[in-house]
């Protein structure tokens, strides 16, 4: 078959610029490249370190939207209070959820007052994404936290890994003497009904991986039946609270920088030689916090 003499030259001369045409950027591409100012390392005075049998949890807290829950944590911290304490409920795809077990302890805190910080006033430093969600007018990033808005309020968003404070029916009765982590399937309904504090950002397996409760008869929403069942908690404790030689040198990508929108993009239209279709949209909850640790 013969090809017209035009049709050759065209093609031609499109080979060295696809020859020169850069491949589409990857998440991990753009995370190796973004500059050292891109990345923050994270306040220990607000980085919670919980020591479990098998590892540490890291957890971020969020005094920007919830300052008076984090207080009270902050004060039973002082108070040792979850020393000794355990996770007692596991809960398949919802929730894994901590508390303190010592009698004398739990009841010495009983009468704590709690906080209803299920929202604040909207703010101009949401980082939007450009997607439709089902639960919130707009979605995106304020800080290290995905939230959403309604243009008047704005509210942090129940994504996997993220700790609450446990309530009983009254919407002031989350105190912050029980906590949880989000481990399945986003619980979004939640939003706006439970006081969030803040999120796990390493070791989020150590938690997933926990038996789930048990579902017999009598077992309810994954509490664990018996003591020995239980995952103690040797303790929690602000990173501030050790020596600096002692901390994680931990840094998270900053969500208001080029480098955060490149990532965003990337996770929305997947290009690697995995992808057949690039999904074109994505949501909060399915764009994890980049953390890396400091380089030496």
């Amino acid at each position: 078959m013969r090809y017209h003499p035009l049709l050759v030259a065209a093609l031609a001369s499109l080979v060295p610029v696809l020859a020169a045409a850069a491949p589409l950027p990857t998440p991990e591409g753009i995370l190796a490249a973004a500059p050292a100012g891109d990345w923050q390392a994270l306040e220990p005075a607000d980085t919670l370190y919980m020591d479990l049998p098998k590892g540490r949890v890291v957890i971020l807290l969020a005094p920007g939207f919830a300052p008076k829950t984090i207080a009270n944590i902050k004060n039973l911290l002082g108070d040792k209070y979850f020393d000794g304490s355990a996770i007692v409920r596991s809960q398949d795809n919802y929730v894994v959820q901590w508390s303190q077990e010592n009698k004398a302890k739990k009841e010495a805190k009983a009468k704590l007052k709690g906080y209803v910080e299920f929202e604040r006033p909207a703010s101009p430093s949401l980082v939007r994404l450009p997607d439709h969600d089902t639960y919130a007018p707009q979605t995106g990033f304020d800080g290290d936290f995905a939230a959403g808005s309604d243009g008047k309020s704005e509210w942090l968003l129940h994504c996997y890994g993220m700790v609450g404070a446990g309530r009983d029916s009254a919407p002031d009765s989350g105190s912050g003497v029980e906590l949880y982590a989000v481990t399945g399937q986003a619980p979004r309904q939640l939003d706006r009904n439970i006081t969030l504090v803040g999120r796990v950002v390493q070791g989020m397996e150590l938690l997933s991986a926990l038996p789930r409760g048990a579902s017999a008869q009598g077992a309810y929403m994954g509490f664990y039946q018996k003591p020995d069942e239980y995952t103690k908690i040797s303790s929690i404790r602000l990173a501030s609270e050790l020596p600096a030689k002692e901390r994680l040198r931990l840094q998270y990508l900053k969500t208001d920088t080029k480098s955060f929108t490149a990532y965003v993009e990337a996770r929305r239209n997947r290009h690697n030689n995995w992808f057949v279709r690039a999904a074109g949209a994505i949501d909060a909850c399915n764009i994890p916090l980049p953390l890396r640790s400091a380089p030496n």
